[in-house]
């Protein structure tokens, strides 16, 4: 008898233990890790031409400022920044998309604007105060276009 409710103990524990670590990786997922935002800001999904419009565009996020894009239309381009060549296959999707929503979340040290948060940034006109860079379907756009680009195998 004794046996059996030691046994029946360590179960207890162990479906106990079991379920804590499922609720855990449930919380970090539904609410994004500091890496990664996993659920899309739009229910329409993202349109990769639109999205390379916006981050070419000096109206949109103006990417090619900082960054080098692999797109032959682009002659000037920034090189203060990472390339975004091959960047599709560096980072996931929900990865892709915490840096356009506020690259701040994953380095609190980088210069680069958070496109998609309004609040806690300084020196903004009034005009644009509590309005982010980006809407949520033009970053869905740029994360699309983003996630196109793919590292090219060397030969």
């Amino acid at each position: 008898m004794d046996s059996q409710r030691i046994e029946g103990g360590q179960t207890v524990i162990r479906v106990f233990t079991y379920a804590i670590t499922v609720l855990a990786i449930a919380a970090v997922h539904q609410a994004g890790a500091a890496d990664a935002i996993f659920k899309p800001l739009t229910s329409s999904p993202g349109d990769a031409a639109r999205g390379k419009t916006i981050v070419i565009s000096r109206e949109g996020g103006h990417c090619i400022l900082c960054h080098h894009l692999p797109a032959d239309e682009v002659k000037v381009f920034g090189n203060v920044a990472p390339a975004l060549d091959g960047v599709g296959s560096r980072l996931t999707v929900a990865q892709l998309r915490q840096r356009v929503v506020d690259i701040t979340a994953v380095n609190p040290q980088a210069v680069m604007p958070a496109f998609h948060r309004s609040r806690g940034l300084q020196r903004v006109a009034g005009e644009y105060r509590d309005q982010p860079v980006l809407n949520a379907q033009q970053v869905e756009d740029v994360v699309a276009y983003l996630a196109t680009l793919k590292a090219t195998p060397k030969n």
